[in-house]
């Protein structure tokens, strides 16, 4: 493993364990050249996953990148991290279960909409105005009406 402050090709493991949700390995490391300390996750990938946006590019699939667009619709919420680990983590199984290797972009984004909804009403919305393309209220009211997070919503306040 290269290490992220010199670039030293080879650092030392110094402590494994599993993480609390036991989906990975934590590892401590450190760089024997400038003596920098870091943590590595290490996870089993099933199978590579593409995704075929709407425009019918592919990509690699990324972990970190679903991880940063659910953060972003949690961001100030009353939720823990340990939950949303668990959430992302229980998604990528889902994707990786499915049996194809090209999946839709689309396919992500209703999974983590359904998981969203079971998490947080707030960050369901957030993350549907994102996905749904929402460009007027007019939009998120028809949205709401439709999902019965009306009164949910009002309660949260």
């Amino acid at each position: 493993m290269r290490c992220p402050f010199c670039g030293h090709d080879e650092t030392q493991v110094k402590d494994s364990r599993p993480s609390e949700d036991g989906a990975a390995i934590r590892r401590r490391r450190l760089c024997p050249s400038c003596e920098g300390r870091f943590t590595t996750f290490e996870r089993v990938q099933l199978r590579e996953l593409t995704i075929v946006k709407r425009s019918g590019r592919r990509t690699p699939f990324e972990r970190d990148k679903l991880a940063r667009s659910i953060a972003i619709a949690i961001r100030k919420r009353p939720v823990e991290p340990e939950r949303v680990e668990r959430m992302i983590s229980a998604i990528v199984r889902q994707l990786e279960s499915m049996g194809e290797t090209e999946l839709p972009s689309s396919t992500v984004g209703e999974l983590v909409m359904q998981a969203l909804k079971q998490l947080d009403d707030v960050a369901y919305v957030r993350y549907a105005s994102v996905y749904r393309d929402f460009k007027e209220t007019e939009d998120f009211a028809r949205f709401l009406g439709e999902e019965g997070l009306s009164e949910a919503l009002a309660d949260d306040r």
